[in-house]
């Protein structure tokens, strides 16, 4: 039975501000991508979602970004490669601090940092730096073919290759920008067996018609709207029905 994990970009509250459906999600997801404080999150919601993912027994990982609250980390910002490396130490060591051994399943950058990464070899070699710095023995998460997943490699880290069940795909392999309007797919049906035939086929459909080859360990699915939840469970679902087991005890690549 093939294996495959499935996660969540979750603890994206700060102050007063409610973003998503953690406790929700937590209940369909095997691992969760917390932010860190930069991006979104706080100490508070850094404690708490962690707090939540333990008791759904759902691993832990840090998400770090850049630090712009006000665009909620999907800018692009320019900065020098050492400041990447440590402001990814930064926060995946304030996360590790909530664990009860101080340790994280896996890293996985976010938004603008995430995609900056994928296609940038320099700061994905920064931004693995940053994690192994913390924890050597952490799993990187990165998009699947990326140049995040060629650093990870060269760094002798754990890697596990990402696909998106709600995004949108171009023939490149990396993902629509957000910028245009069908980047986010939010049809649950549709949603569901594009994670499917991910995960069978080892390819997507980009939005141009390209058949782009992929390797799949994890499977993503946003936890910041409203229809998140239905999304997860529809997606959940059908990979059980077609014998596809849903663990965090993915078989790593490295």
């Amino acid at each position: 039975m093939m294996k495959i994990d499935f996660n969540s970009d979750l603890g994206e509250s700060f102050g007063n501000y409610a973003v998503g459906l953690d406790a929700e999600i937590l209940k369909q997801v095997t691992s969760a991508n917390i932010a860190c404080g930069f991006h979104a999150g706080d100490p508070l919601i850094m404690e708490k979602t962690v707090r939540l993912a333990l008791a759904e027994k759902v691993a832990i990982g840090a998400h770090p970004g850049f630090p712009d609250l006000q665009g909620f980390g999907r800018r692009r910002l320019e900065m020098n490669l050492d400041d990447i490396t440590a402001m990814v130490a930064y926060q995946v060591g304030a996360l590790a601090a909530f664990t009860p051994k101080h340790k994280l399943h896996h890293v996985k950058a976010h938004g603008a940092l995430y995609n900056m990464a994928a296609n940038d070899s320099a700061i994905a070699n920064a931004v693995v730096t940053g994690i192994k710095l913390v924890d050597p023995e952490t799993i990187v998460y990165g998009l699947a073919n990326s140049e995040l997943i060629t650093a990870a490699k060269s760094a002798n880290m754990k890697f596990a290759q990402e696909v998106f069940a709600d995004r949108n795909y171009q023939a490149d392999g990396s993902l629509v920008p957000r910028t245009q309007p069908n980047a986010v797919i939010t049809d649950a049906q549709e949603a569901a067996q594009r994670a499917l035939d991910m995960v069978t086929n080892k390819a997507v459909v980009a939005i141009t018609g390209e058949t782009v080859s992929l390797s799949v360990d994890s499977i993503c699915v946003h936890g910041d709207n409203q229809s998140a939840v239905a999304l997860a469970k529809q997606i959940k679902q059908l990979l059980i029905d077609n014998q596809v087991d849903i663990t965090s005890e993915i078989t790593v690549r490295g």
